[in-house]
């Protein structure tokens, strides 16, 4: 889940060279691409094995998710200014290295607080590494037939990453160790930086180029504070901790919103999300970020700790819905002309809400093939219809010097929105099984159950909002909300 400004600038020191070592730049972005995705899912399959080992609480084990999340999200937009200003192949670089000692870490930690802070360290190299690597991608591939080959081997390799994560995860986790889950990273960062030193050239952006720090640090803060707000609702929506982070982070999002409009270089062009299309679009995806991120982890806990599958068991038992997403997904593409993105936005939604409330009727001593797989088949029908529109109208109408910018914003929207869903969704699942009577194993079971099931209803309500979002703010005609000829832009996450 990757952005860049490097379509908002024009480069200097383009990448050159013959087509086939452009190809070569490809792949080694291409598996870039493939570590940052697959590293938001991976760790889900060996939780419940890292959690036994290192003694992990539930909110340490939320925030074995939650630092990744919150770190890529919330440093993406400056990650994107700093490839532009500093160097794209220089921060991709340095992003490779922090990435892999990040991993290393996080595979021999000896502790919780040592394993959270290696993800959170790997979220913020992720948010150097995979802005590079796109403008890297835009500078090489600049126009062309081989720009949109190079764009759909990048999307399809984004898109896949995800379910590659939980299968590699279930691999490494039960005939390894769940170490390898961030060891594995290791030989790619390897073979990464090689390639990257012998065939990627260096190009920035021309021009005076000022960070705007202030906002940057203001966002980052307040984005902080307010998950960390959810988080700390756990233990009660009226304590002064929560309602005073919540605050802390609503005051430090508004004040960096006034900083955006008076500094001359924003970090964040506030015109990019007035546009209500647009902002329809990035508060959609801060839903689906909750679903895809926080929701389907508690399905891989039900999935292990409940009905007992093993980890590779598990990892396979959720791709009925990345195989659905991978059908329809075409599917949608070829009615979005001809009907336009708001039917879809708004139907889709509505679909994987009603999966999600199907699969909130899941037993302790249910059976997989009956509560389970209907559910993850109709959620991937939902999810498809979502995603091919709503990728689209993130950068619908966003002038070429913005889009670096918006795209940015769409993808970290998916991520915070997956830290903050991760919070709510583990306050809820808290709130049920507290009140559970626990006396014996297989109570204990029912309380689990119980509790995921709780957070399933959340998510699906989440989705019903976004589906009214769609009703409201995707308004117009379908040729004025989709994107065609030079005037594309790609989002990729």
């Amino acid at each position: 889940m990757s952005a860049s400004a490097a379509t908002a600038s024009h480069p200097t020191n383009a990448p050159s060279g013959s087509p086939a070592r452009r190809w070569w730049v490809l792949v080694v972005l291409a598996m870039t691409q493939l570590i940052v995705v697959l590293d938001g899912t991976i760790v889900n399959i060996a939780l419940p094995a890292a959690q036994q080992e290192l003694e992990l609480s539930d909110t340490q084990r939320q925030w074995v998710v939650t630092a990744y999340a919150l770190a890529f999200g919330a440093l993406l937009l400056l990650g994107g200014r700093i490839a532009d200003y500093w160097g794209r192949k220089r921060t991709y670089l340095v992003g490779m290295v922090g990435f892999g000692a990040a991993s290393a870490f996080g595979g021999f930690a000896q502790s919780g607080t040592e394993l959270i802070i290696a993800r959170g360290l790997q979220g913020v190299f992720a948010a150097l590494m995979a802005p590079a690597a796109l403008a890297l991608l835009t500078v090489t591939f600049s126009h062309g037939r081989d720009r949109n080959t190079a764009f759909a081997v990048f999307g399809t390799v984004a898109g896949a990453g995800a379910a590659v994560g939980l299968i590699l995860g279930g691999v490494l986790t039960e005939f390894v160790d769940w170490r390898w889950c961030l060891l594995v990273n290791v030989p790619f960062v390897i073979v990464g930086l090689i390639a990257g030193l012998i065939l990627v050239t260096e190009s920035k952006a021309e021009g005076d180029n000022r960070y705007d720090w202030l906002g940057a640090i203001t966002v980052i803060l307040g984005l902080g504070s307010l998950v960390y707000g959810f988080t700390l609702a756990e233990g009660g929506w009226g304590s002064a901790d929560t309602i005073g982070f919540l605050a802390l982070g609503a005051g430090l999002l508004s004040l960096f919103v006034v900083i955006e409009m008076r500094v001359a270089q924003p970090l964040l062009p506030l015109r990019i999300v007035a546009d209500r299309v647009r902002g329809g679009a990035f508060l959609m995806q801060m839903i689906v970020g909750s679903v895809m991120i926080g929701a389907l982890l508690y399905l891989t806990f039900h999935l292990q700790i409940v009905l007992g599958f093993p980890p590779l068991e598990a990892g396979i038992a959720t791709l009925p819905m990345t195989v659905a997403i991978m059908i329809v997904a075409p599917i949608a593409t070829k009615l979005l002309p001809a009907i336009g993105p708001r039917p879809l936005l708004i139907v889709g939604p509505l679909i994987a809400a009603a999966a999600l409330v199907y699969l909130s009727r899941i037993t302790a001593d249910g059976d997989y093939f009956v509560q389970v797989l209907p559910a993850l088949l109709v959620l991937g029908i939902g999810m498809a219809m979502i995603f091919v529109p709503m990728q689209n109208l993130a950068l619908t109408g966003v002038a070429p010097h913005d889009a670096g910018a918006a795209s940015a914003t769409a993808n970290a929207s998916m991520q915070i929105g997956g830290s903050i869903g991760l919070s709510v969704f583990t306050t809820v699942y808290a709130s049920v099984t507290d009140q559970a009577t626990v006396t014996d194993q297989a109570s204990q079971l029912v309380a689990f159950t119980q509790g995921y099931s709780a957070a399933f209803i959340a998510a699906a309500v989440g989705l019903v909002i976004a589906s009214v979002i769609a009703i409201v703010c995707i308004r117009g005609r379908k040729e004025d909300l989709l994107p065609s000829g030079d005037q594309q832009a790609v989002h990729l996450g």
